[in-house]
């Protein structure tokens, strides 16, 4: 397109990939006083009442939404963080209705299809609508690392995952492991009903370690031992200690042996997604020896359902769960890179929530939206070089429709939704669409989500669809008030933007870029130009990046 080049011409920080622009501003403050980060603190310091700003509630809104709306903002600023957060958790749970695709064939790829468009139109319908986006925030976060993927699970089972993690969101996090360790959906992902021992009784029976593995690896405790601020542990040569063994794998699998779904279901009826598991009542689904799973002793006798309870035990009393859920939280609601401190902080309220309770996962996301490295960055101009994270694909993408007013998934010309190269709840595999642990090229700096930024991501949103969709007929956008804006001046548009999307403070380079850009950019309508003109401003770092 003849406009991008002006566009990117005044900047060349712009001609960089996003990744690498979030990655040079990235390193850690050094100039930071120690004490701001002072892991012995304890419990996390609330930040001082006092009146919220309007750039501030924007910068929150960013961190607990799915995208910053002008009602969403205004709410914010009214109420203040912190009761604006327990209103969130006061809310009822919203939840997607399954009942349209419980009964298809899967096998027919035009019903698969329409269930699939069914899921993906359901889960972006709950992202921009929802009340409860805390929440819905929340569970999206956990979805990524303790993960059920469609791809295996069918859009049913998907969409049945994705209501059993708004229950669990801000539950207690041992409630959350032995919940998801009976979820149909899971058990059906990491086939963990497959899993019996080999016995006398059954000698075609194997014990299938997947889950046991993922439960500790991906979801509890990681592969290495950690400190309270997520700095691995070392031993006396410096190598990292290993946090389990392959022998704890396989005596963990055997502790989870014996689970099957409550009742037989036809293969077209997929309320096989729906509630619990159960013991199986074949006494040889259950391995009944005695086992020894991290050093814990596991006495003979014993069946499944008491079992868990003991895995649960020993999961939430390991050193490693709480950094490792810390860093993950802290990452999908704040910041990519956060400081050991900020870790430790948080770490230390997922161990005790001051009551003497552990995985107190209310205490945690308020420990981690409170801390006064997230909030650091509420007045114009006052945050670390290394503050924030990148938008991931998904967040951008709803984070572009919410602005823009849109209650509903925009839909390509021929009906079907137009989605994100981030699908919700669709990953490859079960280590979803990153790692944590994933760091920008060519530098030590934690930043998961330039996985996803690449050419085809970045192509998508400097084109011109979500433009096109936005301002289609029966489109449930509010893209109109953008073409108004366009049609007054260039300068009115640049100015709904800043207030729509960089909390009023849009940098002056960009702002002038737009207004140059405004009489040639793409567009048969002053709206489609409007739009066309916002989505690169949108492709920018000064957006697509979090801070």
């Amino acid at each position: 397109m003849s406009t991008f080049p002006r566009l990117f011409r005044s900047q060349r920080a712009w001609l960089i990939p996003v990744v690498l622009a979030f990655a040079a501003g990235c390193s850690r403050d050094a100039g930071q006083p120690a004490d701001q980060f002072s892991a012995s603190a304890g419990q996390v310091k609330p930040v001082v009442a006092s009146a919220v700003t309007r750039y501030a509630a924007a910068r929150f809104a960013d961190q607990v939404s799915f995208g910053a709306t002008p009602a969403l903002v205004a709410d914010i600023q009214v109420k203040g963080f912190e009761r604006w957060i327990d209103e969130q958790y006061a809310l009822p749970v919203s939840t997607i209705d399954t009942s349209p695709i419980v009964n298809y064939d899967s096998q027919i790829p035009e019903l698969g299809q329409k269930a699939y468009h069914y899921a993906n139109l359901q889960l972006f319908g709950s992202f921009l609508n929802a009340p409860d986006q805390l929440r819905r925030r929340v569970s999206w976060s956990l979805s990524q690392f303790v993960v059920a993927a469609i791809n295996k699970i069918e859009p049913y089972g998907g969409l049945a995952y994705s209501n059993f993690l708004q229950q669990y969101a801000f539950a207690n996090y041992g409630d959350l492991i032995r919940a998801v360790t009976i979820n149909p959906s899971m058990g059906i992902y990491l086939d963990n009903l497959q899993n019996r021992p080999t016995t006398d009784e059954c000698k075609w029976c194997a014990p299938n370690e997947n889950y046991a593995r993922e439960l500790m690896q991906l979801f509890a405790l990681g592969v290495v031992k950690l400190n309270l601020d997520g700095s691995t542990q070392r031993d006396a040569a410096g190598k990292p200690i290993e946090t389990y063994s392959q022998k704890d794998v396989e005596e963990l699998a055997r502790a989870l042996t014996g689970w099957r779904i409550e009742r037989d279901h036809d293969r077209t009826d997929y309320r096989r997604y729906d509630g619990e598991l159960v013991p199986d009542p074949w006494r040889a689904a259950h391995d009944r020896g005695a086992k020894t799973v991290l050093g814990r002793s596991f006495p003979a006798g014993v069946e499944a359902r008491q079992e868990l309870e003991t895995i649960v035990s020993v999961l939430m009393a390991h050193q490693n769960i709480a950094p490792f859920v810390s860093l993950r939280m802290i990452q999908h609601l704040v910041a990519s890179d956060p400081s050991p401190a900020y870790i430790a902080r948080v770490a230390t309220v997922f161990r005790n929530n001051g009551q003497g309770v552990a995985g107190d996962m209310k205490a945690v996301v308020k420990a981690v939206l409170l801390d006064q490295e997230a909030r650091r960055g509420d007045q114009v101009g006052s945050g670390a070089v290394n503050a924030g994270k990148m938008r991931e694909p998904l967040l951008w993408y709803t984070g572009v429709m919410r602005g823009l007013g849109c209650t509903r998934q925009l839909t390509w010309n021929d009906g079907n939704p137009m989605g994100s190269s981030q699908n919700p709840f669709d990953p490859a595999s079960v280590f979803s669409f990153y790692m944590p642990t994933d760091r920008a090229p060519g530098s030590n700096l934690l930043a998961p989500e330039q996985r996803l930024l690449n050419a085809s991501e970045l192509s998508w949103r400097l084109g011109n669809s979500i433009a096109e969709g936005a301002t289609r007929a029966g489109s449930s956008c509010d893209a109109e008030a953008f073409g108004r804006a366009y049609s007054a001046s260039p300068a009115a548009l640049a100015d709904l933007v800043s207030e729509r999307y960089f909390r009023g403070a849009m940098p002056a380079v960009l702002r002038q870029n737009l207004i140059e850009l405004a009489p040639t950019t793409w567009g048969n309508t002053p709206t489609q130009k409007a739009v066309s003109l916002l989505q690169f401003a949108l492709a920018t770092p000064y957006y697509g990046v979090i801070r």
